[in-house]
């Protein structure tokens, strides 16, 4: 349902558990973009600002009889917190909200810190895990480094193994669109490691800050992502679930979207700093210095207060919010205008297209293709 008016609960919260990183990979929205506000916030978040997140969540599950509440422990890297601030978080967060509220907790990290001490708190706790690798060896290792220029592929992959012979904690891997990269081979590569699930990201840029290989006219994303479309789509079996493509298929045969990157499904979703500052989210980060932030914290506002701002609102997955170029577009309803963050322009608002439009249309029409051909 396309969520609309002014008392839309929050059902995802990205928690930045940490506000560093292990890694300095250099397309990184948070330490390698225009809004550098991670310097001025507390390394990890504190006890006080952990019971006051817990509080808020509670309250706010309350105030609108939610079911369930998505809990994403985020950072910078969160495994720096340490497996003891982490399973902290997720005793306060379920011991505050209703007995009625159900609350699932997925992490998101780069996989080198991942140790006996983490799976036990992850099996423990029924934590969900993501893991960030753009390929195998060479695709990952050309960006994802630390910062003397270390590579990170062979502790990410032995982080891999350690999630999948810890059972079904393992959720998928986060994977990078990079137009250096051969689109065939990467998947292979990401195949290799047996994931559950693979997320495929259009890299975070916008019209003021364009994605690598963005040309007029030109459609790179799309002529990278419908190899791998195809490949997938035509299996003779299923090699893994890709997000993207599984989310266009929905909507277009009439479904919901499982990713902000296309539909018109709001995420319902709130960022947590580590102070405790509440974002509306922190891909806005590649847009101005400070563009995200609501000037609001768990510290002295509520959840309630955040979901009525205008800045919140104006996020909201709607027809009537995007572009006068989106909405008379024919598959409006399908691409929803694309992710929030890509549609700034360099006048300061986001009443354009998404900067991969181009690449937008030709991939839902080329998938909206292949599945009517499979249908009849």
């Amino acid at each position: 349902m396309v969520a609309t008016g002014l008392d839309v609960p929050f059902r995802q919260f990205i928690v930045k558990l940490h506000s560093r990183c292990n890694l300095s990979c250099d397309y990184c929205y948070v330490y390698h973009h225009v809004d550098q506000s991670w310097r001025d916030r507390p390394m990890v978040m504190s006890p006080a600002t952990v019971t006051a997140l817990a509080r808020r969540m509670g309250d706010h599950a309350a105030a609108h009889d939610l079911e369930k509440l998505d809990v994403v422990l985020h950072g910078g890297e969160p495994l720096l917190a340490g497996p003891g601030v982490i399973e902290r978080v997720i005793i306060e967060i379920r011991a505050a909200v209703p007995d009625s509220t159900g609350v699932d907790v997925t992490l998101q990290t780069n996989g080198t810190l991942i140790d006996d001490r983490f799976i036990d708190v992850f099996r423990r706790h029924e934590v969900g895990i993501g893991i960030s690798v753009d390929g195998g060896r060479e695709a990952n290792d050309r960006h994802r480094r630390y910062a003397d220029g270390r590579p990170s592929f062979a502790l990410v992959e032995r982080g891999i193994e350690r999630l999948r012979a810890a059972g079904d904690t393992w959720t998928g891997l986060l994977c990078a669109v990079d137009l250096d990269n051969d689109p065939l081979r990467t998947y292979d590569e990401l195949l290799a490691l047996r994931p559950p699930q693979i997320d495929l990201l259009l890299p975070l840029a916008n019209w003021a800050h364009p994605p690598p290989g963005h040309g007029r006219g030109a459609t790179p994303y799309a002529d990278w992502l419908i190899p791998v479309f195809d490949r997938w789509f035509s299996a003779p079996h299923r090699e893994t679930g890709i997000r993207l493509f599984e989310s266009i298929i929905s909507v277009l045969l009439g479904g919901g979207s499982d990713t902000e990157a296309v539909g018109l499904d709001s995420s319902d979703a709130i960022t947590i700093e580590t102070d405790g500052s509440l974002e509306v989210t922190d891909a806005l980060k590649t847009t101005a210095p400070g563009k995200g932030a609501l000037g609001l914290s768990v510290l002295g506002h509520s959840f309630d207060d955040a979901m009525r701002r205008p800045e919140v609102l104006a996020a909201r997955r709607t027809v009537g919010l995007l572009s006068a170029e989106c909405q008379a577009c024919p598959i409006v309803e399908v691409c929803g205008g694309g992710q929030y963050s890509h549609r700034y322009g360099a006048d300061g608002t986001f009443d354009h297209p998404s900067v991969y439009t181009r690449d937008l249309f030709r991939l839902v029409t080329h998938i909206n293709g292949r599945v009517r051909e499979a249908l009849l």
